[in-house]
């Protein structure tokens, strides 16, 4: 088991082929690895999809094709030979011809089979990572609602697998930012939404967190994010932590040095 993992060993323990002491070591393992249990619950979601899918067989659609015109060539051949010699001569060549272009057709139809049965495993990746997705952002809400502090800076940092989140994730960030206990959660949220500050609802939550945070790691931070982005709307709240007394001098000189940038 390579880095102590046991990702070799997953598809053979969702097939029930491992012994009894290997499934248990893997047990044992997926109980306190986040990762393999991810990547666990990512085959299960593959398999299903295999599972789901009704097998098909082109190649019998194809004989059955081969066979209706291999009979009508036999009819047509047989129509011709009551004919007279010398026009079956020149016959045989046109039927050749037929014969050529009924290969050429099944060939054909074979390489269209071919090209759509790419896309449908096209679209059945796809779905597959859709519902991958749609997991992974369940798996990031729920953590992010754990009363275990490291569990929620689990589901913050969950914002990796996705580049562009929805809105539910992002008021979700937002959440953890205004409204958690822990520092370290607050600051890991701080840091997951500052990539997206194009979004309103970002900018609307650094301006509200100038009033309410009182980590001074995470206030600089915000300040300077929103100084970066120069947005207008942070002056009001930026002006009102100057003139409170209960505001660290170093937070003052922060604002004092960034509130031209923005004006």
């Amino acid at each position: 088991m390579k880095k102590e993992h046991v990702s070799d060993l997953l598809p053979e323990y969702l097939d029930n082929a491992l012994s009894k002491t290997k499934a248990v070591k893997v047990e044992k393992h997926l109980s306190t690895c986040g990762e393999c249990q991810k990547e666990l619950d990512e085959l299960r979601i593959l398999f299903k999809a295999i599972a789901d899918e009704p097998d098909e067989v082109p190649s019998d659609r194809l004989r059955s094709k081969f066979e209706e015109a291999l009979e009508l060539e036999k009819a047509t051949t047989t129509k011709v030979v009551s004919i007279s010699e010398g026009y079956k001569k020149s016959s045989w060549a046109s039927n050749m011809l037929k014969v050529a272009a009924s290969i050429a057709l099944l060939v054909a139809s074979f390489q269209m089979g071919s090209v759509f049965q790419q896309k449908k495993v096209s679209n059945d990746l796809a779905i597959v990572q859709n519902e991958s997705l749609q997991l992974k952002q369940t798996a990031m809400l729920s953590l992010m609602e754990n009363q275990s502090a490291s569990k929620r800076i689990q589901g913050v940092n969950y914002i990796e697998e996705f580049p562009n989140p929805d809105e539910s994730i992002v008021k979700a960030l937002t959440n953890r930012l205004l409204y958690d206990e822990n520092d370290n959660v607050r600051l890991n949220a701080f840091e997951a939404l500052s990539k997206f500050t194009s979004s309103e609802t970002v900018k609307t939550a650094f301006i509200e967190a100038l009033g309410t945070e009182k980590n001074p790691s995470i206030q600089i931070a915000i300040i300077q994010a929103l100084v970066q982005i120069q947005e207008k709307k942070a002056i009001g709240p930026m002006q009102k932590l100057l003139e409170r007394e209960d505001t660290q001098p170093f937070i003052k000189n922060e604002i004092k040095l960034g509130l031209p940038k923005i004006i």
